[in-house]
C-alpha cells in the first residue's frame, strides 16, 4: 500500500490527560487520535475527521522533563489569582505520521496554520514528506503509539480517548473508547502494515 510518510519535529511537546483539570498536568506518553488529526486540520484549514483520511504514527521524544508554569485561576468575581504548577513535557519530539491519502502532501508542504505537538506553545516543523510502500508483515516490532485496548500482545496506559472532537462551541468528543499508550516497541505476531526502511509496523486507525 502506497502512503504518505510525513516527519514532524519540535522542541517540545506535552499531551493532556483528560482526567487531570488541576494540580500537577502529566503528559501521555504518546499523542492521542484527536491531536494527530487537530494537527492534520491544521495543516489543511478546515477539520479532518477519520472518515476523511485513515493515519497511523509513531512517535518518540529524547526525554521528560517537568516545567514550572503560571496559570491565573478567575473566581465568580472574575478576579484573577495566579497560581504555579508543575507541567510535565518530552523533550525534542518526532512524530512520524501516515496518511493512506497522498493528496495530504501539499497541506503539509505550506501547512495553513502552525503545526503544534499538543498545547499551542509546542511548535513544530515538517522536516521531511515522502511516500513509501508498506507491505503486510507477521512478527515485526510494533509500538510508540496509540492501539486499541485488546491488541494482542500489547501493554501500556490504558485511558479512554476521543478519536476528534467537533468544531462546534462547545466542541464535543466524538468516538471515546479506551486505547493503549505505548512508548515502547514490541514483537507482535499478527500481520501488520510494516515500513520496511524504518524497521516498524505501523498500525491504520480507521
Amino acid at each position: 500500500m502506497e502512503v504518505l510518510r510525513v516527519k514532524i519535529e519540535g522542541w517540545t511537546a506535552s499531551f493532556r490527560y483528560p482526567s487531570f483539570i488541576s494540580g500537577f498536568q502529566p503528559t501521555l506518553p504518546v499523542p492521542p487520535l484527536s491531536t494527530v488529526y487537530g494537527l492534520i486540520s491544521a495543516a489543511k484549514g478546515e477539520v479532518v475527521q477519520p472518515k476523511d483520511v485513515s493515519i497511523g504514527y509513531v512517535f518518540d521524544s529524547e526525554s521528560k522533563a517537568i516545567d514550572l508554569e503560571v496559570i491565573y485561576e478567575l473566581s465568580l468575581g472574575l478576579i484573577a489569582k495566579s497560581n504555579v504548577v508543575k507541567r510535565e513535557f518530552l523533550f525534542k519530539p518526532v512524530l512520524y505520521l501516515y496518511l493512506d491519502k497522498l493528496e495530504f502532501e501539499k497541506n503539509f508542504k505550506q501547512p495553513h496554520y502552525p503545526l503544534v505537538l499538543g498545547r499551542s506553545g509546542d511548535l513544530a516543523k515538517v522536516s521531511e514528506i515522502k511516500s513509501v510502500e508498506l507491505i503486510e508483515k507477521e512478527n515485526i516490532q510494533l509500538g510508540k503509539t496509540i492501539l486499541p485496548f485488546g491488541t494482542k500482545g500489547a501493554y501500556g496506559v490504558v485511558q479512554a480517548l476521543p478519536t476528534h472532537f467537533t468544531d462546534t462551541i462547545p466542541r464535543k468528543a466524538i468516538g471515546v473508547k479506551p486505547y493503549l499508550l505505548m512508548d515502547v516497541f514490541y514483537k507482535y505476531s499478527e500481520k501488520c502494515f510494516y515500513d520496511e526502511e524504518k524497521d516498524w509496523a505501523v498500525w491504520f486507525h480507521k
